[in-house]
């Protein structure tokens, strides 16, 4: 027998062990980064309610970054995802959170699809520890440390001119942050919450990070605004009251 008939099958055979071989590699690598941005950096989640509206809608999916708060300090404006305190997630009967399959749910855990769990909530964070948030003044607008805020992400329904159904005056504890959700008739926030033990405040460490950016659907891609100019003068206006 010739050896020129076999030289090619073999030829083709090892060719294919080293392109599949280095195909398991690849993806094996490419888990294994996915798995540790999700564990550490970078993490997907998906929204079920309209309690963010118009910053987050429904179905949106978005990247939250880790390094919030623990290495980078949580602010005034920052959209948060933190774990449910408890009995925060009365979802409507409109919200339908769809139920990961076997596949999904591994990549979920590697980081490649957003967290669909019913374990977290996403809301702004409107003070930090030490800060007085008040609602509401004369022109129906909240105030922190007694600097009024003027709130372009806040939707309010017609005919309303307050920024909340319900008045609070509360300090925030250190090491804990007041959220509201954008959509402010239709979110089960710190104000619905303050008869609970942390009196409606998250602690910040409940918080898994700050939302960054919508990355899906296509059509709504965009990084989110903590909207830091609605926030001026609040931390000076904290300073002196410690001074004083």
């Amino acid at each position: 027998m010739n050896h020129s008939d076999t030289a090619p099958p073999q030829s083709f055979m090892r060719s294919l062990l080293r392109f599949l071989r280095d195909l398991v590699v690849i993806l094996l690598v490419a888990f294994t980064i996915s798995f540790l941005l999700k564990t550490f950096l970078v993490r997907s989640f998906y929204i079920p309610s309209g309690s963010m509206q118009h910053t987050l809608e429904v179905n949106d999916r978005i990247l939250v970054n880790q390094l919030v708060p623990d290495l980078v300090g949580v602010q005034r404006g920052d959209v948060v995802v933190f774990r449910d305190p408890g009995g925060w997630l009365n979802l409507p009967s409109s919200a339908s959170t769809p139920r990961p399959g076997p596949v999904e749910q591994v990549m979920q855990t590697l980081g490649l699809a957003a967290d669909t769990s019913t374990d977290y909530v996403v809301k702004r964070v409107i003070g930090v520890g030490g800060d007085r948030v008040t609602c509401c003044d004369a022109s129906g607008r909240m105030s922190v440390n007694g600097v009024p805020l003027d709130e372009p992400y806040a939707v309010i329904p017609d005919g309303r001119t307050a920024v909340s159904d319900i008045e609070f005056d509360v300090t925030v504890p250190e090491g804990s942050v007041w959220v509201m959700g954008d959509n402010r008739y239709s979110s089960m926030d710190s104000r619905y919450h303050q008869d609970e033990p942390g009196k409606g405040c998250v602690s910040e460490d409940e918080i898994v990070g700050r939302a960054v950016v919508v990355n899906w659907p296509f059509s709504r891609i965009a990084w989110r605004d903590n909207y830091a100019d609605t926030f001026t003068g609040v931390a000076e206006a904290a300073a002196h009251d410690d001074e004083d």
